[in-house]
């Protein structure tokens, strides 16, 4: 089935959703309005937890969603394109790669975050580098195709004083559980990688190590929180009614101070929904890596956090301009 085939099924079967919410008689306007599709990539990621914990605990019902299964996809790069070409209505991924986007002229906008640049790591095997400088010359696996790709290569340019692509040889690869498998094979000395999958280094594969973080040295420098993982939808959605991106926002809001307020709690709820791992997500939601905090763009304070991070991307020429206000969805 094609993507626009898997598009059409999924309309079809929104229109006997409905929601608790609304008063009788107003579900065929919650089918037409309110109800969006949504992907994910397999195996599993966080974007899945917190997609699957929403559903499960029925936050998007309680704020007048209707969420269907989503449509999954193994290939980064398939997952993006179907969402710029407008296969789908609902994307979760870093807000760079939407800002990129959206100037390339893709009609989207910005909802929130949800996650901070902690999940963001460098990886290496238990006799790998010790320092950023030892991985000079040395090969390390990273999907190239992803904004978290881009962020890393500004964050250790500008933070770092560490030129990623001239100082190491990059191997790209279509999904970052494949480049953590590279390291734990001993096929390249390092990896860019974002949780789950840096959990699933340090369970599966003793000793591996956590080299550098995306967050400490921006943390440390400007004193803010670097939004990382968040929502974009497309402008026909939201073209739909004036309601869906607060509605949407709200659900974001509750699902993160659900899965903070007791993660044990939520890890079992979720289980093994799109092939997580309980107890890998576990670990890197208690180690501190995986940072779920909701950021929202339509607060000023959320629009000043992504503003300020872009600058060090304007400045690598990773973004073409600065962000305005139809980036956000306000």
């Amino acid at each position: 089935m094609n993507a626009f085939d898997r598009r059409s099924v999924l309309k079809a079967g929104l229109a006997g959703l409905s929601t608790t919410l609304l008063p009788a008689g107003a579900e065929r306007a919650l089918a037409d309005d309110l109800s969006m599709s949504w992907a994910s990539i397999n195996p599993g990621s966080f974007t899945t937890f917190i997609m699957e914990f929403m559903r499960k605990r029925g936050l998007d019902k309680k704020h007048g969603i209707a969420l269907p299964a989503p449509i999954v996809y193994t290939s980064v790069g398939s997952y993006y394109n179907d969402f710029v070409v407008g296969n789908y209505d609902m994307c979760m991924g870093s807000w760079d790669t939407f800002a990129s986007r959206q100037q390339g002229g893709v009609p989207l906008r910005f909802l929130c975050a949800f996650t901070t640049g902690s999940m963001v790591n460098i990886i290496v095997p238990a006799n790998g580098a010790k320092t950023l400088q030892d991985l000079k010359g040395k090969t390390l696996a990273a999907t190239t195709a992803t904004g978290t790709y881009r962020v890393m290569r500004a964050l250790l340019k500008d933070y770092a004083g560490f030129n990623l692509e001239q100082e190491v040889k990059v191997q790209n690869v279509d999904n970052p559980a494949v480049a953590v498998t590279l390291v734990m094979v001993d096929r390249a000395d390092a990896v860019l990688v974002w949780e789950p999958n840096t959990s699933m280094a340090l369970q599966k594969a003793p000793g591996t190590r956590v080299l550098y973080s995306a967050e400490d040295d921006y943390r440390k420098k400007t004193g803010l929180d670097l939004p990382y993982f968040g929502v974009a939808l497309r402008n026909e959605v939201l073209s739909r009614s004036p309601d869906i991106a607060p509605r949407l926002d709200a659900a974001f809001h509750d699902s993160v101070a659900g899965i903070v307020a007791d993660v044990d709690a939520a890890v079992d709820l979720v289980g093994t929904a799109g092939g997580l791992d309980p107890e890998i997500m576990r670990l890197a939601i208690k180690s501190g890596r995986l940072q779920f905090k909701h950021i929202s763009m339509r607060e000023e304070k959320g629009r000043e956090l992504v503003k300020a991070a872009s600058t060090m991307l304007i400045e690598n020429k990773l973004l073409n301009r600065s962000l305005g206000d139809d980036f956000f969805a306000i």
